[in-house]
This record gives C-alpha cells, sequence and structure tokens, in this order.
C-alpha cells in the first residue's frame, strides 16, 4: 500500500466496554522476568509494557492462576496478594499513557516438571507424557507423565481461573483473555490425543470442551461477558499432538462461543507445516471469520502490510503482534510512518533483567 493511504490498522475499534484507539494488538509472551520467589511482578515489567501502551490492546505474558499451574521460571502469577500489588504498578503504568490492557489466564497442566511443584507430579486430564524437553532451575530435564486430574479438582481449577479474574480486575486490568492454546490445560482436556478421561470431562467434544465454557461462564458472571477473550490455536501441534478430528473440535468450539458476548476470540494460525496432518485447517482465521459472530483478533507472521490486508478484506478486526513488539516498542508509530523495524534479540527473551527488555530505543 501507499505510505498516504489510510491504514486500517489505524482505526479505532469499540472492544466490550473500551474503545481502542487502532487494531494493533501487543500478543501474549513469556519474557520471564518475574525473578522472585513469590512470581511478583517487577518495576521493569511496569516500564516494559508502558512502553508499549500505544498498542490498541496489550495481552500480557502468560499468568498463573495458581501454583499448581506453573511450568516455566519466572512467569508471574495473579493468586496472591503480592501479585496483585505488583500488577497494579503495571496497570497504573499503561492507564497513565492512555493504554488498554488485558490479562491472560494461565494454567499449564502436563507442560511442567516436578521441579516446579516439590516434587509432586504436574497434573493433566489424562496421564500422558507431553515428551518434551522442561527448563527447570536444575537445568533441562526431560517430562514426566503427570498425574490425572479427579473431578472435583477439575472443578477446583474452573474457580481458580475466575478468582485470577477477579484478582486480575482488582490490578486495574481492563480484562482477561483465557489461554485455551499452545498445548497447555485447556488444549489438553479439548483434543482427545490428550483427553482419554472418561467422567463428565472426557470422551464426546461437549464434554472435553467443558472445562473451557464452564471457565467462560464463571468468568462471565464474574466480572462481565464484555471482558473476557478466548485464545484458541486449531492449528497448534506444539506441545501437543492434533485431535482426531481437529477440524470438527473447533468447529464446535468456535461455534459455541460465537454470539455469546466475549469481548472477542483469538486464534493464531499455524507455526508450522500442518499440510500433513488429516482435518487441520490450515489457514485459521479464513475458514473460522464465518463462523464466528463477535471480534476477532488473529495472529502469528503478521507484518505492517499483511496485517492492514487482513482488517481491510474484514478477516479478523485486530491483528496481534509479538515478536516485532519486543524490539520496537513504538511499533504503531512504525507502522503509521513505514519505518523500518528493529530486530529483536532472541538471547535475551527470557533471560532476566533489563538488557533486551526495556532498552530497545525508539527511531530517531
Amino acid at each position: 500500500m501507499a505510505d498516504n493511504d489510510p491504514q486500517p490498522l489505524l482505526t479505532p475499534l469499540a472492544l466490550g466496554p473500551v474503545t481502542l484507539k487502532n487494531r494493533i494488538v501487543m500478543a501474549p509472551m513469556t519474557r520471564s522476568r518475574a525473578e522472585n520467589e513469590g512470581r511478583v511482578p517487577v518495576e521493569i515489567m511496569a516500564t516494559y509494557y508502558a512502553q508499549r501502551a500505544s498498542a490498541g490492546v496489550i495481552i500480557t505474558e502468560a499468568t498463573q492462576v495458581s501454583p499448581q499451574g506453573v511450568g516455566y521460571m519466572h512467569t508471574p502469577g495473579i493468586h496472591s496478594k503480592e501479585q496483585v500489588e505488583g500488577w497494579k504498578k503495571v496497570t497504573d503504568a499503561v492507564h497513565q499513557r492512555k493504554g488498554v490492557i488485558f490479562l491472560q489466564l494461565w494454567h499449564v497442566g502436563r507442560i511442567s516438571h516436578p521441579d516446579f511443584h516439590g516434587g509432586q507430579l504436574p497434573v493433566a486430564p489424562s496421564p500422558i507424557d507431553p515428551q518434551i524437553d522442561v527448563y527447570t532451575h536444575g537445568g533441562l530435564k526431560k517430562s514426566v507423565t503427570p498425574r490425572e486430574l479427579a473431578t472435583k479438582e477439575v472443578k477446583d481449577i474452573v474457580l481458580d481461573f475466575i478468582r485470577g479474574a477477579k484478582n486480575a480486575r482488582e490490578a486495574g486490568f481492563d480484562g482477561v483473555e483465557i489461554h485455551g492454546a499452545n498445548g497447555y490445560l485447556i488444549e489438553q482436556f479439548l483434543r482427545d490425543s490428550t483427553n482419554h478421561r472418561l467422567d463428565e470431562y472426557g470422551g464426546s467434544i461437549e464434554n472435553r470442551s467443558r472445562l473451557l465454557m464452564e471457565i467462560v461462564d464463571g468468568i462471565g458472571k464474574e466480572i462481565g461477558r464484555e471482558r473476557v477473550g478466548v485464545r484458541l490455536s486449531p492449528a497448534n501441534v506444539w506441545n501437543i499432538p492434533a485431535d482426531s478430528d481437529t477440524k470438527k473440535l473447533y468447529e464446535s468450539v468456535i461455534g459455541r462461543l460465537s454470539g455469546t458476548g466475549l469481548a472477542y476470540l483469538h486464534l493464531r494460525e499455524k507455526a508450522a507445516d500442518v499440510s500433513n496432518i488429516s482435518n487441520m485447517v490450515a489457514n485459521v482465521s479464513e475458514y473460522f471469520r464465518p463462523r464466528y459472530k463477535g471480534v476477532l483478533i488473529t495472529n502469528t507472521g503478521f507484518n505492517r502490510e499483511t496485517g492492514n490486508r487482513t482488517i481491510a478484506s474484514g478477516l479478523a478486526d485486530l491483528v496481534a503482534f509479538g515478536a516485532p513488539f519486543i524490539a520496537n516498542p513504538d511499533l504503531v508509530e512504525r507502522f503509521a510512518k513505514n519505518i523500518p523495524l528493529a530486530s529483536p534479540d532472541a538471547s535475551t527473551f527470557y533471560a532476566g533483567g533489563p538488557k533486551g527488555y526495556i532498552d530497545y530505543p525508539p527511531h530517531r
């Protein structure tokens, strides 16, 4: 597109009770800066998010709803009073710059290790080893076979997500995003490759999606559905195998979410070649856009040109950008003026401290 053409990405949009100044979303990205025993957000996290407050909406890094949900080093939580107070500094800093910020609620399920749980096994819908490498404080270790959750424990996890959403609102967040993607606990329940349960949370697609729907309904009653987003990854094969009929599964789940008053549905496009996997949709947003009534965010692999085309075509209402926001805190301005983007230093993504986190300069 020509530099002087109006950019669809830079147009406003109503999102539940807030109006976004543009359609550029900062995607949720784990950055591992909560380097303390309590996994409490620290000052540099407030600086980091405030630097990027020109985004239409920021979606934070994935944040544990309970200690049981931990699977990575130095990731923050939203289940303690100290964590809520730490997040208040983040939301205050973003709001001072007229930004909008949602918290992503997370439970990793089996994508963890006993090192994070005092030697106890991680939990999952079924006792199936993900067969991955896990980075722990004791170094890189092989995953283990998780413990199957009892039915009552699944219901307790629903309550953990509801409490997390309530805490997020207390911390000043404009809304929350339920992390149902990337092979973590909710997606483990959704797919029959990882869910072999015989109770009400296993078997049929309706039963396997029960956990997600109960979380959505419970949070919606607590803070209002207009402040709740859901993230799904129908073409994901990272951390998790495909379902026996992945297309049918996500048609059902997205159909049930459609038209229910959510703030948005956030879909990840494929991050790897899935052309050899039967019953898996490769062009996610293109396929599910007609099947979802409501605001749709698309994510993975977009740039200024493809993002603008996506909004102009109606394929999505918002486009989320991940890595470009790391090295370009002024990404919105760079898109507006077609300024070349800086490249992020991948060695600092999870390294801790300010380097590669809050020291990327704006354009000159």
